[in-house]
């Protein structure tokens, strides 16, 4: 039985490592088919590998679980978590049942966090990491660098402020060294029970700078703005396009006699939203286009006024404050020959006004 396992987990190590090698996103091992990888968006499948049986991906999934974690898969179906591999790489895992199957995606996460600079993300992020306090949001779809540029973030707080840092993630990504700052990176169904709990519990633990690894309730949602409210910064994620369609989630997450109340506190609290995509580059890989909203008065009235449908307007007409439109990052990147214009079209949100700007 024994040999039969370290079969499994030796066929595991050969993929993750091909993953590691050709430098992959995600990996995936479904029943029927080879072993698949995600590069540069693509999905790739490794055809030197066996297809897969039903067994196979059962026994595979089942060697990377404890038999804690085992027994709760089994009994809710899918399970999240984190996984370590020989110091090489770390993966963030979703194991889940499909046709009455197991299935295993796993994304890999790079051991080295990368720097503002190396994310190509707008040189304003980093006056994000000296804010004492406020609300500072990274959206956009899965998949697209949200948690890397989160960070960032992090990891230049940890070499530049001499703070505590409590991170509450579901799974935890990166692993932080500690420099500056002392970190404690939580992960919901191991240290913590839940977000809610994880944040109701971090005021007593003298925080300076919390991150929330995904917002995904109302109450979650509350707590986070009410620390930015009492002197922490509190850096998040959503699964959000834009900075006027996060706004409008927020606040849509509360019952209607809860709204004017949030709305106030957000505008009061809200330092930036950070929209990320990471698009087929024509030199090959993947590059950032970015919209970045950075609080100012104006944006602060439209939030209390709830006209969040004019912050739009806002953005595209302060780029002199440090302001960037997504479709503006869009152009910009197809007139220096980084990305084609097809995929440009496909993640902006307004293809006349990109098309406009592209004949200027």
């Amino acid at each position: 039985m024994n040999n039969l396992m370290d079969n499994y987990k030796k066929q595991l190590e050969e993929i993750l490592d091909l993953a590691i090698e050709k430098n992959a996103t995600d990996v995936h091992i479904s029943p029927g088919l080879h072993p698949i990888i995600r590069i540069n968006g693509q999905l790739t499948p490794l055809t030197k590998k066996a297809i897969l049986s039903s067994q196979d991906t059962q026994e595979i999934a089942f060697s990377i679980l404890s038999d804690e974690r085992k027994e709760k898969f089994l009994s809710q179906k899918d399970i999240d978590l984190s996984f370590s591999y020989r110091e090489k790489a770390r993966f963030r895992i979703n194991i889940y049942y499909q046709l009455g199957q197991i299935s295993v995606a796993a994304r890999l996460i790079p051991t080295k966090i990368r720097t503002i600079e190396e994310l190509h993300l707008p040189s304003i992020c980093h006056q994000f990491a000296k804010s004492p306090q406020g609300f500072f949001l990274v959206v956009g779809p899965s998949g697209q660098g949200k948690t890397t540029a989160l960070a960032a973030l992090i990891d230049e707080i940890n070499h530049t402020r001499r703070d505590h840092v409590v991170t509450i993630e579901d799974p935890i990504e990166y692993l932080f060294k500690q420099d500056k700052c002392i970190i404690d990176q939580r992960e919901v169904g191991e240290d913590v029970q839940d977000f809610h709990r994880g944040l109701r519990e971090v005021f007593r633990q003298d925080p300076n700078v919390i991150m929330i690894g995904e917002m995904r309730d109302a109450e979650t949602i509350s707590s986070a703005v009410t620390a930015a409210e009492t002197g922490h910064l509190v850096l998040t994620t959503l699964h959000t396009n834009t900075a006027a369609q996060t706004i409008d989630r927020i606040i849509d997450s509360f019952p209607p006699y809860q709204q004017s109340q949030i709305r106030m506190q957000l505008a009061a609290t809200i330092l930036g939203i950070l929209s990320r995509r990471l698009i087929p580059s024509l030199k090959g890989g993947v590059i950032n286009a970015v919209e970045l909203m950075i609080v100012n008065s104006a944006v602060r009235n439209l939030i209390r006024e709830g006209k969040t449908h004019q912050i739009d307007m806002v953005i595209e007409t302060s780029s002199e404050e440090g302001m960037i439109s997504l479709n503006r990052s869009l152009a910009a990147l197809v007139k220096q020959g980084l990305i084609s214009v097809e995929n440009a079209e496909l993640h902006s949100i307004n293809v006349s006004e990109l098309s406009m700007l592209l004949k200027k």
